[in-house]
């Protein structure tokens, strides 16, 4: 019947009635992606402004700093909002808030509400329908909330905090300029509150040395820095927690003048030593007079006391407890480049050198002292024949153990064994410490020289 009656002509009331039905069908399409497009912006804004507030929050006020000074539009912006945490925050709630409530709004009351009509049509009951209707609105839209509006912005902030902070610094603003008011009120309630629970004073960031540390190894990590430049910063960093006898050559390895000596017992020394400057006393060592170099002494003929006295030099005399830090200032204002160290008793204790510095940042030298051997040999056992001199850093590399604080009260191997004997060990005596058995192989002297570790 449908297809017969369809050649009949149709009268222009019909005609109208279903213009009308498709006119109201096209407008109802027009108005739900206009519905769904607002909910789509909201939760886009909502993700803007979760990712601005942890890309400033996240951001370090040095690389800030940097980037302003490299000209990058939006830095100086990021830095005041840094400064004023409150304003900013308060600025991104209300945001956040409206949007909620906007979002909140044309879910459950538009296009929920649409939905439940549709499923109506579908034969559902009107309870269920609606029901159904909003819920699967609020679902979808509160997926696409956790996605677009905070998953992924806050991803994108976390990934370069300093980037993203300059880039929405101008919008935040501009919307912290819009709602002045609100966020003066919204800021001045904050702080009230803060103030009434004692808690309103901030805490100055600090970056501590462990922080510091951590970011040189993952910048190690991720190959912005060699394995040797990150032992080289730690190893600076180190230098200021040192004291200078750390570092210093000890006075039994020092080739030391006489001017009290016979000419013969000089002559051998500087004929068999290969150093560039020797220290000059007169009678007793802990009355040091300077430093001779040795190519002032290629033209003398006649090494008598009275012609080495003026070939002496003024050298600084260095605490032997200062940082090593204030030594290398000490040493780049001295023109022999050598300090003689001494204890608060006045006694010698030995010299340090820009050599010495340069050797606690990079490492001992192959012509340094005693290091005509490796100062820790791996044997064939496990065990591990260690120098009596060896570093303080060397040795906690050596056997794994984690870096000594800053007040170690020993700086060698040695000075490890003295400790735990409480005395000058003889050699074959051993002794038990943090999982190792050291036992004295070798002394020169008083001077411990070797040492063999086994795991205990």
């Amino acid at each position: 019947m449908r297809y017969y009656t369809s050649h009949l002509p149709i009268s222009p009331a019909i005609s109208a009635q279903w213009q009308h039905h498709g006119d109201l069908f096209m407008l109802d399409w027009i108005m739900l992606f206009i519905e769904i497009s607002f909910v789509i912006v909201l939760t886009l804004i909502n993700g803007l402004l979760a990712m601005s507030e942890l890309a400033i929050i996240s951001s370090r006020t040095v690389r800030l700093k940097v980037l302003q000074e490299q000209g990058v539009h939006g830095a100086r912006r990021a830095l005041k909002l840094a400064a004023e945490p409150g304003r900013f925050l308060s600025t991104v709630q209300i945001g956040i808030t409206l949007v909620g409530i906007l979002s909140g709004a044309f879910s459950g009351a538009t296009l929920g509400d649409r939905l439940a009509l549709w499923f109506i049509s579908c034969g559902l009951p009107e309870n269920l329908a609606y029901i159904a209707g909003v819920g699967l609105v609020v679902t979808v839209i509160t997926y696409l909330s956790l996605i677009l509006g905070e998953l992924v912005p806050k991803q994108i902030a976390l990934s370069a905090p300093e980037k993203v902070a300059c880039k929405v610094a101008p919008f935040m603003e501009i919307l912290s300029t819009l709602t002045l008011p609100l966020v003066w009120v919204l800021d001045f309630s904050g702080r009230a509150v803060l103030r009434i629970t004692g808690t309103d004073k901030q805490a100055a960031a600090k970056v501590t040395e462990e922080e510091v540390h951590t970011l040189l190894a993952e910048a190690e990590h991720s190959g912005v820095l060699e394995t040797g430049e990150k032992h080289m910063i730690h190893r600076i960093m180190r230098l200021g927690d040192k004291p200078v006898r750390s570092v210093m050559t000890p006075r039994i390895l020092v080739d030391t003048l006489n001017l009290a000596d016979k000419t013969p017992k000089n002559m051998a020394i500087l004929t068999e030593s290969v150093h560039s400057r020797y220290p000059v006393y007169n009678k007793t060592i802990d009355n040091m007079l300077g430093v001779i170099w040795a190519k002032d002494l290629l033209n003398v003929t006649d090494f008598s006391a009275a012609n080495l006295q003026k070939l002496v030099r003024p050298a600084p005399v260095i605490p032997s407890n200062i940082d090593a830090l204030d030594a290398v200032e000490i040493l780049k204002k001295s023109p022999v480049h050598m300090g003689l160290v001494y204890d608060e008793h006045g006694t010698f204790e030995g010299i340090v050198t820009a050599a010495d510095i340069l050797e606690a940042i990079v490492g001992d030298f192959a012509t340094s002292i005693a290091t005509d051997e490796d100062p820790v040999v791996a044997r064939a056992d496990g065990s591990l024949l260690l120098a009596g001199w060896l570093q303080t850093e060397d040795l906690h590399t050596a056997l794994n153990w984690p870096l000594p604080g800053t007040k170690a009260s020993y700086q060698t191997l040695a000075g490890l064994m003295i400790e735990q004997f409480q005395r000058i060990p003889n050699v074959a005596e051993s002794i038990t410490y943090q999982g190792w058995r050291f036992e004295i192989v070798d002394r020169d002297g008083n001077r411990i020289d070797k040492v063999l570790a086994t795991k205990a």
